[in-house]
């Protein structure tokens, strides 16, 4: 069944405008919402849900007291941020706004689509109408559309947020929208991706303050962003890139080149393994804990010239039959004590666990007719040591991986560190 006859449906059974219905159902599947779910949210709206008065009309609410059972509701509250986004449907752009409203009770989650008349300007105090509530990531999201009545009102409210969206890069989360940071750029390259109207230049690199380090996508590549260059990036978004959050630059983002040098912190922050595993994921993070294992798929093995994924016997899943090229990886276990991870060392710093490069490596397993034997060696030198790790963190349902761009064994004494901890105790 197609749009228009859900619509068609849809309007027929709540006995209201089919063009009404559309434009709302069209935003909600735009948005990703399943079928049903926009179906259902739509029956709430027109339906006369729990969260009207008895006039019909949305009752007024804290936002507090908004949840994903309301239909439509009122909310007087401050802009907090506003961002934009280009988003395609049907083969046509849309922009839509999006960002985070507060009162004195609480945040909430905004997205304005075509057909909203206001402009939503960060320190705004603004009444809105009939807004839709839907489920976002678990969390109700005001839906703003052409039925919502927005008015900028004369009110102050005591607020306990910061308005225009400022932050530090430790403070970022997936879903942030309407952002500004101020960031040096450490690292930056130009890459070519397939993107949705053909091959697409974007920049891509690292950025950081003194609070961290993060990723950046910038989709419309600004002149400003150079590695070196220390600039501030007003209206941008946030998602999630392999379990970490990363900077998203857009066509609407503002950059600026600042008149100072924006400090970077040296030090990654130093976690428990418990720690970062929980936290679902880390750009950069510092472990610290004893190898216990050096998994397979270590030392001395093979990639697909294609897609440099690890072969087994010349066979790769994406290629089949290919003619692999040799590479040094190792996969150590770490524990502290709290949790495990797999550490997993590139070409560089295996090389400099081996004690010999991938040349050295193809002949000692040429003399042993094994290429176990690298991978032996290399759990001989480093399976019961401790080692600092720092790197970028993943988690998903096959583990905790972290990819380490540093990996060196720990310089200070357990036996002392032992009796700090029991002085510590007794106090």
């Amino acid at each position: 069944m197609s749009l228009e006859d859900h619509a068609e449906d849809l309007a027929s059974d709540l006995g209201v405008d089919k063009e009404e219905v559309k434009r709302d159902l069209e935003n909600l599947v735009n948005y990703s919402v399943p079928m049903d779910e926009a179906k259902q949210s739509l029956r709430r709206k027109y339906g006369g849900g729990g969260s009207s008065g008895g006039d019909g009309t949305p009752s007024s609410k804290a936002i507090s007291e908004v949840t994903t059972g309301d239909s439509n509701v009122t909310v007087t509250a401050v802009v907090l941020t506003s961002g934009r986004r280009s988003i395609q449907y049907n083969g046509e752009q849309h922009v839509i706004r999006e960002g985070e409203l507060a009162d004195e009770t609480g945040k909430i989650s905004y997205t304005a689509w075509d057909g909203f008349s206001g402009d939503l300007e960060p320190g705004q105090t603004v009444r809105l109408g009939n807004a839709g509530v839907r489920e976002w990531d678990g969390q109700p999201e005001l839906n703003l559309g052409d039925s919502t009545r927005p008015e900028v009102v004369d009110e102050t409210l005591a607020i306990d947020y910061e308005v225009g969206g400022r932050a530090s890069l430790a403070d970022l989360e997936p879903g942030d929208r309407g952002i500004t940071v101020e960031v040096q750029v450490l690292e930056c390259e130009q890459k070519v991706i397939d993107g949705r109207d053909g091959e697409t230049t974007i920049l891509s690199g690292v950025l950081g303050d003194d609070t961290g380090r993060l990723p950046f996508t910038d989709w419309e590549p600004h002149d400003e962003i150079e590695v070196g260059a220390s600039i501030r990036i007003a209206e941008s978004f946030v998602r999630e890139f392999r379990g970490a959050p990363s900077v998203n630059v857009s066509e609407f983002s503002a950059v600026t080149a600042l008149d100072r040098t924006v400090d970077v912190a040296e030090d990654a922050p130093r976690l428990s393994v418990r720690e970062a595993v929980d936290s679902g994921g880390l750009f950069d993070v510092e472990l610290a804990g004893n190898v216990i294992e050096v998994r397979d798929g270590s030392g001395l093995i093979e990639r697909c010239p294609e897609c440099g994924r690890v072969i087994q016997n010349g066979q790769c899943r994406s290629h089949g039959t290919v003619e692999g090229e040799d590479d040094l990886r190792t996969k150590a276990i770490l524990d502290d004590g709290t949790a495990t991870v797999t550490v997993v060392l590139d070409d560089e710093l295996t090389a400099a666990v081996y004690g010999g490069d991938i040349d050295d490596a193809r002949e000692h397993a040429r003399d042993a007719m094994d290429k176990e034997v690298v991978a032996e060696r290399i759990a001989d030198r480093i399976v019961g040591r401790e080692y600092v790790v720092r790197g970028s963190l993943s988690v998903d349902e096959y583990g905790a991986n972290l990819t380490a761009s540093t990996f060196a064994e720990a310089d200070d004494d357990p036996a002392t560190r032992a009796t700090t901890f029991l002085r510590e105790a007794e106090v």
